[in-house]
């Protein structure tokens, strides 16, 4: 690159690299392994002002829609996965997104893996923070087998747990 592009890249660069977020916020992550015990992917959730985004990285989860959901307990044993009880819910709502008395915090939209079973994928989550998730008996994030259909209570029908992670800081 000749000197004088250069210099006008860089100033370009400058006011944007000064004007950038300084909020650094907490984070944790969870490590999704599947009943036989093999990693299936990775969550980053970062505070952010508004929520905690949630930063998801899939690497062989089954093809097809699946239900996503933050669970209540920090604890994974395979191969049901019960172990991380229902849909993390401090406030007691009625499981859905479509539900007026709904959704759980622990309620998040569907994902849609394709047939290689990679995904990436970011969303913000508002109705949680990542001190509630990381209280005294933890949480985790778990993939379901199915869809999960936003209405049914307290599960939303969306089939067994196929992937879980516990979430730690």
């Amino acid at each position: 690159m000749r000197p004088k592009k250069l210099w006008f890249a860089s100033a370009l660069a400058a006011p944007l690299a000064l004007s950038a977020p300084t909020f650094a916020g907490e984070q944790a992550a969870a490590v999704l392994k599947d009943a036989a015990g093999k990693e299936v992917g990775q969550v980053m959730l970062l505070a952010v002002p508004s929520g905690v985004l949630i930063d998801v990285n899939l690497s062989a989860v089954p093809p097809g829609d699946h239900g996503f959901h933050i669970h209540e307990v920090g604890q994974c044993e395979p191969p049901d996965f019960e172990s991380a009880g229902g849909h993390f819910n401090p406030e007691e709502d009625r499981h859905g997104l479509m539900t007026e008395a709904g959704p759980h915090a622990g309620d998040l939209p569907n994902i849609h893996v394709p047939e290689n079973g990679k995904l990436r994928i970011e969303m913000l989550h508002q109705w949680v923070s990542l001190q509630g998730l990381l209280d005294d008996d933890g949480a985790a994030i778990v993939i379901h087998e199915g869809p999960d259909d936003y209405i049914t209570d307290p599960t939303g029908n969306a089939g067994a747990r196929i992937a879980c992670g516990v979430i730690i800081k």
